[in-house]
Formats: structure tokens, sequence, C-alpha cells
């Protein structure tokens, strides 16, 4: 018991140093900046997608605006 306690101590001890510590970049001039993690942008978040998906289901090719 006193092993799982210990376990679950040192768990919550690194959690917080990981928090405290990890979760934050140093920038060039000694400023915390959060750490932003970006993955790739699917293709319905993509407006150059959605508007060329748009001109292709309207038929049309892009060149007049108010051509519908």
């Amino acid at each position: 018991m006193a092993f799982l306690l210990t376990l679950v101590g040192i768990m919550a001890v690194g959690f917080l140093l990981w928090r405290v510590f990890g979760s934050s970049l140093i920038d060039d001039d000694g400023t915390r900046v959060p750490a932003v993690k970006r993955g790739p942008v699917g293709p319905d978040d993509d407006p150059e997608f959605l508007m060329d998906l748009d001109r292709r289901s309207r038929g049309t090719n892009g060149s007049d605006p108010d051509d519908h």
C-alpha cells in the first residue's frame, strides 16, 4: 500500500513540475511563451479549399466574383 501511495505521489509531483516548467517555452529575451502546438489544417478549415470547392460546385472558374 505504501508503494502505491509513493507511486501516486511521484506521479503528482512529476505532473506539477511539468505544468510549471515544461508547458512553456523561453523566448530569446528570456520571457516565457506558452507552447502552442498546431497540427495540420484539415481541408474543411482551409479557406482556399472551401473557395475552390464553392467555385467547382457552382461551375464557375473564379474569374468573375459576381458570376453566379
